[in-house]
Formats: structure tokens, C-alpha cells, sequence
């Protein structure tokens, strides 16, 4: 059973999958670390044990029956022990990018282990951990895979140039939504902020970096190079649309359950959620926007004090191996950052081979943009305004 099935009999919503919290705007700013004033040591030669900390369905996996229980394995995981002779405590305990760094924060500021050897971040997080000092940086001789498969579009992120401290684990596209049985085509948001059809029937994403790229777009600004001049008139943009009432809500990934049931019409929406609802309802359409993509991912870093480096990064490089890449991506649905997995994909499920939001061509990547990274006074700066205008 795939993860849309998984999916569909918990509800997207039920899950609190892709739904981000603020940022918090207050508090002190976190303690920085250096690799003089943190170090770690690598223990990975003689313990063969590696914490693995994930997001909830975002790893193949499949349900067996074990001493009269149902118990969760995770089939490539378990390819990864058997081959590695690493035992590896997987947990999906990152729902939520700022509520997991809630939970690590003091430890990583105050250079102590956190109990993790990888952890998996969206784009912005990561680039505040760089940012901040607190991850480890990985040794890319033990990532010949990583190396020669990393799809170009994903090599230099702004806030990694080198992809020193940084896996992409998966990655989406977010975009626009719609549903295709109440409302004709939607191609911009322009259209989504301005349309007298879609007023009061349009929600847009919680989540300050990915609305807020498109409304940079609409400036004409650049989301990877912008100034504080240019975010403020991308935020009275969008305060303009919230006062006109042509935004319905603000959501996280409850967006998918508005646009079945037709609370919403078109929305701002991530690219995998779309998929596991076009495959119960055609009606729901996915459209790269005029202005742009946003192309975001997840990504494997090995945060300070870590003591199993080594096997980290064997992790890492087993997953972009094109045929482990590809039977995690036959699962999780999201766009997979591994090259040769498309054409691997041909003997695991060949009815992906050509799905867009999983292997989308270069004309649709060229289209896509990053979020700049920020230091930490600006990121909070920016949440707060966020925050003041879609009332969190």
C-alpha cells in the first residue's frame, strides 16, 4: 500500500503533514556555535547505530503482522541494515519545522548532543541551523553517490552554495490549485488576489516563506535577492487582497480536504498533496503559475555532537543510489532529487515515469525559485509581519 492509500484512510489534515507553524517573532535570539567552539567526535567506526529523524510518512513503508500486532517496517530502510550492518532507530518525530526546533534548540545552542545523527529540515530551517552554527559539516569522499547524482537544480542553494552541510531528502514544488468542476482554469495569483469569481473562495499558505515568495514575484522582486524595502511592498500586496476579502483562509495542509469539498475553489498548494488527490479526483488540477514556482526541499543534515557521522552519510548515499531513490519516490510522492531514478522507476512503477510533480522537466524547474535564507533578526522580523497580516 503506497502513501496516498495511507493518506486517504487518515486524512491529510488528521496527519498535520506539510501544515508549518509560525515562527515565533519573539523570544532571544539562539547562541551561535562554531567548529572551534563545538566539536564532535565520530564514533561511527565502532558503533554501527544511527538516529534517524524524519517527517510522518516520508519513507516507504508497509504494515505486518508480528506476534498477533500490526507493526509498521519500513522495507528500503531495512535493504539499508542488512547491507550497511547499521541499525537504525528511525522516528517520525519533525511535524512541524518550528516546533522541532523548539525541541532542539537549547541543546544544539549549548553544544550538547541531542539524541539525533540526522534530522530532516525544510530549506529555511536548514539555512538557520547553517546559519547558526550547529550542524556538522559532512564529508563528501563518503558521498559518491550524493555527488554524482544530485540533481543539478539542487546543487547550490542559496543558503548551502557547496551543499556542505546538506541532503536533499525530497523536495515539491508549491504552486496553484484548483479545483476544475467549480471554477475555470486559474493561472497566476494575480488571478487568486484579484478575480471577483474566486473572492472569498481562495486560501493561501501559512507558511511565511512559501506566500511570500509569490508575492515577491508579483513585485517583480527576486525571492533569492531581495531587499526589506521589497518584502514591505509584498506585504501590503497581500494586506490589500486580506482587506478586499479575496482570501478565505490561511492554511496549513488542510487546504486538500477545502478543495474537495469545495470550501475553496483554488488555493496555493505543495505539489505531493495534489498528486494523492488527483488519483481519487480528477477535478483537482495542479498549474505552475505565471509568475514562477517554488521549489523547496527537505534535507538530511547531522547536527552538532553527533556522534555517528560516518553512518549518517551511508545513509545519505545509499538513498541516492538511483534504484533506492526511485522506490522511495514510488511511495513518498514528492519530487525525488536523485538523477537515474526516473529511468530506475521504469521497472518499480512505470506509471510514474512521467508524472511532472515527480520527475518535472527542466522548462518546469527553470520557472522554479528559493526563498532567500535570512539571519536570524530578519526571519523574526519578517514572521512578525507575516503574522500582523493573516492574523496568526
Amino acid at each position: 500500500m503506497g502513501r496516498r492509500a495511507f493518506l486517504r484512510g487518515a486524512g491529510l489534515a488528521g496527519l498535520g503533514l506539510g501544515a508549518p507553524a509560525l515562527l515565533s517573532a519573539c523570544g532571544t535570539p539562539a547562541a551561535k556555535q562554531t567548529a572551534a567552539s563545538c566539536v564532535s567526535k565520530d564514533l561511527s567506526s565502532t558503533q554501527k547505530t544511527l538516529h534517524f529523524s524524519n517527517w510522518p510518512l516520508y519513507l516507504d513503508e508497509k504494515k505486518i503482522k508480528q506476534a498477533g500486532k500490526k507493526v509498521t517496517v519500513y522495507p528500503s530502510l531495512a535493504k539499508f541494515e542488512r547491507e550497511s550492518g547499521i541499525k537504525v532507530d528511525y522516528v517520525t518525530d519533525v511535524n512541524d519545522n518550528a516546533e522541532f526546533f523548539g525541541v532542539v534548540r537549547n541543546q544544539l545552542a549549548d553544544c550538547q548532543p541531542t539524541g539525533r545523527d540526522i534530522m530532516t529540515l525544510t530549506d529555511w530551517m536548514a539555512a538557520r541551523m547553517v546559519n547558526l552554527g550547529w550542524l556538522q559539516k559532512l564529508d563528501k569522499t563518503k558521498l559518491p553517490n550524493v555527488e554524482a547524482n544530485l540533481v543539478s537544480t539542487l546543487k547550490s542553494p542559496s543558503w548551502d552554495k557547496g551543499r556542505d552541510y546538506s541532503v536533499p531528502w525530497q523536495s515539491g514544488l508549491t504552486g496553484i490549485a484548483y479545483n476544475a468542476k467549480l471554477t475555470k482554469e486559474v493561472r497566476s495569483f494575480d488571478e487568486l488576489l484579484t478575480r471577483p469569481d474566486l473572492k472569498g473562495k481562495v486560501s493561501l499558505l501559512s507558511e511565511m516563506h512559501d506566500t511570500m515568495l509569490f508575492m515577491l514575484l508579483l513585485e517583480g522582486a527576486d525571492p533569492e535577492d531581495f531587499t526589506d524595502a521589497e518584502f514591505g511592498q509584498a506585504i501590503d500586496r497581500l494586506q490589500k487582497a486580506t482587506d478586499a476579502g479575496q482570501i478565505r483562509a490561511f492554511t496549513g495542509n488542510e487546504y486538500a480536504q477545502d478543495l474537495v469539498k469545495g470550501n475553496v475553489v483554488a488555493c496555493e498548494a505543495w505539489s505531493g498533496d495534489i498528486i494523492q488527490l488527483q488519483f481519487d479526483n480528477p477535478d483537482i488540477k495542479f498549474v505552475a503559475p505565471e509568475e514562477g514556482l517554488a521549489l523547496w526541499s527537505d534535507n538530511m543534515l547531522v547536527p552538532n555532537k553527533s556522534e555517528h557521522r560516518a553512518n549518517a552519510e551511508k545513509l545519505m548515499d545509499f538513498y541516492y543510489d538511483p534504484v533506492n531513490a526511485a522506490t522511495l519516490a514510488a511511495w513518498v510522492n514528492y519530487i525525488c532529487p536523485v538523477e537515474g531514478a526516473q529511468q530506475a522507476m521504469e521497472k518499480i512503477d512505470s506509471s510514474l515515469v512521467d508524472n511532472q510533480l515527480i520527475f518535472p522537466s527542466s522548462d518546469t524547474l527553470a520557472k522554479a525559485k528559493d526563498f532567500m535564507g535570512l539571519d536570524e533578526k530578519t526571519e523574526q522580523s519578517y514572521q512578525k509581519q507575516f503574522a500582523a497580516v493573516i492574523g496568526a
